[in-house]
């Protein structure tokens, strides 16, 4: 896997503020880096899978453990 260029806390926020700082975050990245993200908002999971679909940018990774999950995605 790529190296994680920038990453991001979006614990504690409710949907659909991981997502959103998600999009800003690889809106300021170049092609081909690594954004990863954590978030606490269980609604999360779907928004992820649906947005690296209809985004172009490739979810690498998506991991939960202890209600935590855990997102890698690459920028297209």
């Amino acid at each position: 896997m790529s190296e994680i260029a920038e990453r991001l806390d979006a614990r504690q926020l409710d949907c659909p503020l991981p997502l959103l700082k998600a999009k800003q975050a690889l809106n300021r990245m170049g092609s081909g880096e690594v954004l990863e993200v954590l978030a606490t908002d269980a609604g999360s999971q779907r928004d992820f899978a649906v947005f690296a679909r209809q985004s172009g940018n490739t979810l690498l990774e998506q991991s939960e453990r202890d209600g935590e999950f855990r997102y890698v995605l690459q920028k297209n």
